[in-house]
């Protein structure tokens, strides 16, 4: 009982613990037309306006869609406020929260007998309601003095994965460099982003999100393309962003890149 009782009070100190660590990250919003989209931003510690700073666009999975502002902080969002990256990497980092009515890619789903999951990922088409509105907010944060435009990343985790293929055809010129995670793409839309540099990962055992996906546009990028990596972590299933996350290489490799 004593075990039960210092189990319950350490998970619920851990919960008030982050949720106190993501007050860090400021609440704000898009608004502009019909475009609408919140978000949360952390700024580097001594933020100076007058300063030029990186700025990276993470984009979360389906499961974290709504409009509470806070979901899109469940991947990814702690790594950030560590102490060394916040040192090693000081960069503008945003977590945009896509709506539960809408999606960042423009993908059609279906779901057979079984359960599974088929992704049929469009050529081209138009973008979205929640992309129309991402894009809108990244060519906003564009116009700010503090933002390098030479160092701005993108990176997403499943549905935020495809969205970052999409991010990157759609605008194809802004991003240094990117990282998808167990995400996938129409292979015909490579062409439009093969220029910039791209880290993929994906679990070999994902019953979500065919890896499939994920290895046949690393194989066709590794033709075409200007630089890119790609990781599979043969026993992870649809969460290989916790593996993602911990690779010790990932900023230092993102941060390195700057556009030319």
């Amino acid at each position: 009982m004593k075990n039960t009782f210092l189990t319950i009070f350490l998970l619920i100190t851990a919960f008030f613990s982050n949720a106190q660590d993501f007050k860090k990250y400021d609440r704000g919003s898009f608004n502009k037309g019909q475009d609408s989209i919140n978000y949360r931003i952390l700024f580097p510690e001594n933020f100076n306006p007058a300063q030029k700073y990186p700025v990276l666009f993470v984009l979360h999975g389906r499961g974290e869609s709504g409009n509470d502002n806070e979901k899109q902080l469940t991947h990814g969002a702690k790594l950030f406020l560590k102490d060394e990256v916040r040192k090693n990497f000081p960069a503008i980092v945003i977590f945009p929260q896509c709506s539960s009515d809408s999606y960042w890619a423009n993908v059609n789903i279906t779901t057979n007998d079984k359960g599974k999951r088929n992704f049929s990922f469009v050529e081209g088409g138009k973008p979205t309601k929640a992309m129309h509105a991402l894009q809108g907010m990244v060519k906003d944060f564009l116009k700010k003095p503090f933002v390098n435009k030479e160092q701005v990343y993108v990176g997403g985790l499943s549905m935020g994965g495809m969205g970052t293929y999409e991010l990157l055809r759609r605008q194809r010129k802004t991003f240094a460099a990117a990282f998808a995670i167990c995400g996938g793409d129409n292979t015909n839309n490579i062409r439009k982003y093969k220029t910039v540099p791209l880290w993929i990962f994906h679990g070999g055992k994902d019953d979500i999100v065919d890896p499939a996906y994920s290895m046949a546009i690393a194989e066709r990028l590794k033709t075409v393309g200007r630089e890119v990596k790609f990781t599979l972590y043969p026993n992870a299933n649809h969460n290989s962003w916790d593996s993602a996350f911990a690779e010790p290489e990932l900023l230092p490799w993102l941060f390195s890149h700057k556009r030319d």
